[in-house]
């Protein structure tokens, strides 16, 4: 698994889109938070906090994402070589994790270069330090457990399909689904005492949840079951092409 861990780490990093990805998701942070006259602008903002950051980064990763991950399995499929990839001696769960974990690696990079607005943020407050850091090492921990879930989801759209933009396309679709579908279905208040547990279903209320500093375990183990629902899709359908 790590043999293939390393390859894939290579294969985003000797590719145009794994570079891509990191720097349009720096770029388009930076320019929101610090270029641009918004709300998202935290000069403007009038508040030492990166609230206007973990706003914007999920709908960034929404698109990003999808993008990294839509050539994980269905590049593969296209060119035949997921026989021999199947052939190797790894077992299913081994291919799936291998390239699960760089993907989220690929993440981690390009959220390990945004600790520089926090240190920015942290010097420009009045007086200096005074942040709230509860807030937003809680919200940094959702972002990441988001993100890992979109690769998880991305990953399955890749293995349902040998076209990399039909994955893309159904993954974005399946991600924000996940993560604003069940909050609108709840706004409609269509199902009387079943909408609350109707949002709970949906990521954004389990990110919003940790964004507010307080790490619960509830959240923590909604996020790592649906990740682990869809690495588990993932091998299925791996498996179904041994049959």
């Amino acid at each position: 698994m790590y043999a293939l861990f390393k390859k894939e780490i290579s294969n985003f990093l000797g590719s145009l889109i794994g570079i891509m990805v990191v720097v349009v998701f720096l770029l388009i942070t930076g320019l929101f938070l610090w270029v641009f006259q918004s709300d998202f602008n935290v000069m403007t903002f009038g508040y030492a906090n990166l609230d206007s950051l973990f706003i914007l980064a999920p709908w960034v990763f929404l698109f990003l994402v999808p993008a990294v991950t839509m050539r994980s399995f269905a590049e593969e499929r296209r060119t035949g070589t997921i026989e021999m990839l199947l052939t190797k001696p790894l077992s299913d769960w081994q291919i799936v994790t291998g390239k699960y974990f760089a993907g989220v690696v690929l993440v981690i990079m390009a959220l390990l270069p945004t600790l520089i607005y926090y240190i920015s943020v942290y010097q420009l407050s009045l007086p200096v330090g005074n942040v709230d850091n509860g807030g937003f090492w809680g919200s940094y921990i959702g972002l990441f457990f988001l993100s890992a879930t979109f690769v998880s989801i991305g990953l399955f759209c890749s293995s349902v399909t040998n076209n990399q933009i039909l994955a893309f396309i159904l993954s974005v679709f399946l991600c924000g689904f996940l993560y604003l579908g069940f909050d609108l279905i709840y706004s409609m208040a269509l199902f009387g005492k079943v909408d609350l547990f109707i949002q709970q279903l949906g990521m954004a209320n389990h990110y919003s949840s940790m964004s507010r500093g307080v790490i619960d375990t509830r959240d923590l183990i909604y996020f790592l079951s649906v990740i682990v629902l869809f690495l588990s899709l993932t091998k299925l359908t791996l498996s179904i092409r041994k049959w």
